[in-house]
């Protein structure tokens, strides 16, 4: 059922923060210039936009003392992982931040959230959209982890996200225009297992937005825009309406910002002329609100065309911040009396007094003369608003002393947020429990695949959720499960344990209550993007038996973990978590069901694409992950056992890999190495 909204927003509804993007201080300026109640802008490493100007030192001082003068609140992005030896870096943009007065931090990693809320208590951590919440059950999570507010995954629709802000027992940050990834965030290995260049650590080189081998772009969306569901939005209590683009103009951002600020001060949607002004700013053939209207198909696919740029080259060029802030002045002067003067804006209000006034030798000062004269706000980024002088009967003061009071009034109103500096001092070294298995574990996409010498050699056998059989005696949790599908989840789960399933791979924070609840042991997978010793020990302490560690990591970066902790050392490993089916895109809803679709790309690689229901996609890599013949450097970074991934394989090439890894057979062919 659609969610129901009304055309217009009773006056009395509190109205959510706009959020706007800052990749230069250009942008950061634009952003207030258009009306933005916050901004989020990155350091100087450990942000998802590494390609944008991004702020540090005196620049990060700067840029939140700005935002602060115009009541602004600032974010900083430490949205990327990071491993075991860049902690120390990553605490001190950290403290940097801090510093300058930063207002909250837009974090990723568990294991870097676990050491902000030990180094810095008191500033509130916001989950980015990278922890991949799209669920009830994991807000409540990453609340009990020192969240304050999580952004949740942009495939939601708005039943989802309603229910959401009733459920979560957090603040939710709702996407509303800009670019969308075709993954999952935080699910998209594309860019860093075949391009070497990650998403996750902020490198993404956006290979889905390139052609296939016909010229046609499958994975390519358009650009989000929700400027039409305002009052929904409203409605549903959502905190917080972010607009993404860190890497895009100084002009998008102002023409985007002031758009969305007259819809949430009007309490209303746009009408098709402002659409067409967000499309100015710009678009990639259009916008789409699939997603939120859960009308999810073809029409979503967009690119970035000529006929699109130029249109864009006609939005007049950012020239600076014009906006003031209305500020309320009264001022009294009686005999015998100190002076007050009293500066008020929307957000603050300051009382400073002064030394009694003189008596008038020759004329009095009048009421016009002392507002002339408070009223020069010069350079701040205020304007009067109204205006109370009270004066007593034949009075004066000097107009210097005048000056004097205004000055330390803006000064006490616009006081310097940096808090005091920081020593971080040696970081706690990790101690995730437990210990490496020596035996193997593997999860199969079909009962069939799974051949006598398989249920010899690997301790665990995994099946997904929807094609379990008892000769598993484990379940993979579907990555994705929206609120509205977790009792159907829950009951198949429960299902597959009466059959004999024991254990449970748990890719989402959010499902670990799903594994306990039908009585499996839960395992972490790999989708928990864990790179670092402080993040699988968070995990392990909420439950988890072990976990597997981000594909991502080196044999080294594998080694400084340590504890119970798993490694993928064979298989096509999954690069992309669809919503939109890009199966129907490159083939066949018939080859969706067979596991036959693929994407080929310009060079001729072939992804395979596999199914999952509902009606999701997973992509998988084109070359497997094979170490057959590198048993010794496996063992010299701690893997005894490994975790082996099994997708388009017949039953006679499973055993082929389970013999290779026995001889240690060199493979043959094109395969990625760890």
């Amino acid at each position: 059922m659609p969610f129901s909204r009304p055309r217009l927003v009773p006056p009395m509804t509190k109205l959510p923060e706009l959020l706007a993007p800052a990749g230069s201080i250009e942008a950061l300026r634009a952003a207030i210039e258009g009306g933005a109640d916050a901004v989020y802008f990155g350091g100087s490493a450990f942000n998802a936009r590494l390609r944008a100007d991004n702020f540090s030192g005196d620049a990060m001082r700067e840029a939140v003392a700005l935002c602060h003068a115009y009541g602004v609140k600032a974010y900083l992005t430490l949205n990327t992982l990071c491993t075991d030896r860049e902690e120390g870096e990553f605490l001190a943009v950290a403290a940097d931040a801090y510093r300058a007065g930063i207002d909250a931090l837009i974090v990723a990693d568990l294991g870097g959230a676990a050491l902000l809320r030990r180094h810095f208590p008191d500033l509130p951590l916001h989950a980015s959209t990278q922890c991949s919440g799209h669920g009830s059950a994991a807000a409540r999570q990453l609340s009990e982890l020192g969240f304050s507010r999580m952004v949740p995954a942009r495939e939601l629709p708005a039943t989802e996200i309603a229910r959401l802000v009733r459920e979560g027992g957090i603040e939710i940050e709702v996407f509303v225009h800009g670019a969308l990834c075709v993954s999952h965030s935080g699910q998209c290995l594309f860019s860093s297992l075949v391009g070497g260049r990650s998403g996750n650590r902020g490198a993404c080189a956006q290979p889905c937005r390139l052609p296939d081998a016909k010229g046609s772009y499958p994975l390519s969306l358009k650009d989000l825009s929700l400027a039409g569901e305002i009052p929904a939005l409203i409605e549903m209590g959502v905190a917080s309406l972010k607009i993404e683009g860190r890497l895009k103009s100084p002009e998008y951002v102002r023409e985007v910002t002031s758009i969305y600020r007259r819809l949430l001060d009007e309490r209303r949607a746009a009408t098709a002329a402002e659409k067409q002004l967000l499309a100015e700013a710009f678009s990639r053939s259009g916008f789409t609100d699939a997603y939120f209207k859960d009308r999810i198909g073809s029409d979503m696919l967009g690119v970035r065309t000529e006929a699109d740029k130029k249109i864009t080259q006609k939005v007049a060029p950012f020239e600076g911040i014009t906006r003031k802030i209305p500020i309320d002045v009264a001022f009294t002067m009686r005999e015998g009396e100190p002076l007050t003067l009293t500066l008020s804006t929307k957000n603050a209000s300051v009382t400073v007094s002064g030394e009694p006034p003189l008596i008038a030798q020759n004329a009095p000062m009048d009421a016009e003369g002392i507002k002339k004269n408070l009223c020069r706000f010069g350079a701040t980024p205020y304007t009067p608003g109204r205006v109370e002088i009270s004066l007593g009967e034949g009075l004066m003061v000097p107009v210097s002393r005048l000056n004097a009071l205004r000055r330390e009034a803006i000064e006490r109103l616009s006081p310097d947020g940096t808090r005091p500096t920081v020593e971080i001092g040696k970081i706690a070294p990790a101690a995730p429990r437990g210990t490496r298995s020596a035996r193997p574990t593997a999860r199969f996409e079909r009962a069939e695949q799974i051949t006598p010498e398989a249920t010899r050699y690997f301790e665990h056998l995994y099946l997904p959720l929807h094609a379990f059989a008892p000769i598993a005696d484990g379940v993979v949790i579907p990555p994705v499960v929206f609120d509205r599908e977790r009792e159907r989840v829950l009951a198949d789960l429960k299902h597959a344990a009466e059959q004999g399933a024991r254990h449970a791979l748990v890719g989402n924070l959010g499902h670990l209550s799903l594994a306990l609840e039908a009585g499996l042991v839960p395992h972490g997978d790999f989708r928990l993007n864990l790179m670092n010793a402080h993040a699988l020990e968070c995990v392990l302490s909420l439950g988890f038996e072990d976990a597997i560690l981000s594909p991502e990591l080196s044999l080294p970066q594998i080694r400084d973990i340590g504890g119970a902790s798993e490694v993928i050392v064979y298989g096509r490993i999954p690069l992309m978590l669809l919503e939109k089916c890009a199966g129907r895109e490159v083939g066949s809803c018939a080859g969706c069901e067979s596991d036959s679709n693929a994407l080929i790309d310009r060079r001729k690689e072939r992804f395979p694409i596999l199914r999952l229901p509902p009606h999701r996609n997973i992509l998988v890599n084109s070359r497997p992950t094979v170490m057959s013949d590198r048993k010794r450097e496996l063992l010299a970074a701690g893997v005894r056992g490994g975790h082996y991934i099994f997708t388009v394989e017949t039953p006679r090439e499973v055993d082929a890999v389970l013999e290779a890894y026995q001889r240690g057979t060199p493979p043959v062919g094109d395969v990625r190495r760890i």
